[in-house]
């Protein structure tokens, strides 16, 4: 058990869901944006976003981008904002058009890896772009590991100054054909982290469709960060859609008082991954 404060990550819309698997999952901006509010308002500090077309259809469009970031700093003061720079929402280096905007934080995905019907391609002359934007802009990378070398990859890139020494790390864990949720390896990866990079980065994990609470319920005991949210799981459990992502952060809040962790506010969220 530890004291330490627990940063919570809701990330909003993702990808894939759609209204017809959730009726709750935010779509349109204004949607977005009073989703997020509601999250905030619950426990979440951080904002992980995709933005989707009229239709619900994933795009990397700077301008719905700026849009979302203008209504969230509006709406949820010193909340952190993570854009995410996914190969889902565009191609090349449209998938970081949206960097020079100065998020607070960006996902940064340093290698590809199996997904359940399709290759997550992330070829080397792509990360090292997307990097060097988010290095240009002052976007904090928070590195998304779906395989053990994606750390490896990642230790490389801080020691050649290509992100920074001390960067956000995320395993991604659960997605078929990916990383599985098996606790053996979630240590594992902790310790690795821990040995390459030290005990004082931080780190969390995002546990997909079934697999989101029994990740929070490991991170907290870890002394990790949890991520919750509509972009990877859709239901509170096998029989009851979630309600909203205000309610997904709630029970994550749950899961960190029953495991001794406090909830970090957006200041105490900052200087724990020392953003201004």
């Amino acid at each position: 058990m530890t004291e330490k404060p627990a940063i919570i990550c809701v990330a909003i819309t993702g990808s894939l869901p759609t209204k017809a698997d959730n009726p709750s999952v935010p779509i349109d901006v204004s949607e977005q944006i009073e989703s997020t509010q509601a999250a905030f308002e619950a426990g979440a500090t951080i904002c992980h976003a995709h933005v989707r077309t009229a239709d619900g259809s994933p795009t990397a469009d700077p301008d719905r981008f700026a849009r979302l970031q203008e209504g969230l700093r509006k709406h949820c003061p010193e909340m952190i904002i993570q854009f995410s720079t996914g190969g889902r929402s565009g191609a090349g280096k449209s998938r970081g058009g949206m960097l020079p905007l100065r998020p607070d934080m960006a996902s940064l995905s340093v290698g590809s890896n199996n997904f359940p019907n399709r290759v997550y391609e992330n070829p080397p002359d792509l990360v090292d772009w997307l990097a060097s934007e988010m290095k240009t802009y002052q976007v904090l990378p928070e590195i998304e590991v779906f395989d053990l070398s994606h750390i490896l990859k990642a230790k490389a890139m801080a020691d050649a100054g290509e992100i920074p020494a001390r960067p956000y790390i995320q395993f991604v864990m659960g997605v078929k054909n990916a990383m599985p949720a098996d606790r053996a390896v979630f240590d594992f990866y902790i310790q690795t982290v821990k040995r390459l990079f030290g005990d004082d980065l931080p780190w969390c994990a995002a546990g997909i469709g079934r697999h989101q609470a029994e990740l929070n319920e490991w991170c907290a005991a870890a002394g990790g960060h949890l991520r919750t949210g509509l972009e990877d799981n859709i239901r509170m459990d096998r029989y009851t859609l979630a309600s909203s992502n205000a309610a997904l952060v709630t029970r994550a809040v749950e899961i960190c008082k029953a495991a001794g962790r406090p909830i970090a506010t957006p200041q105490q969220a900052r200087q724990i991954l020392r953003l201004s």
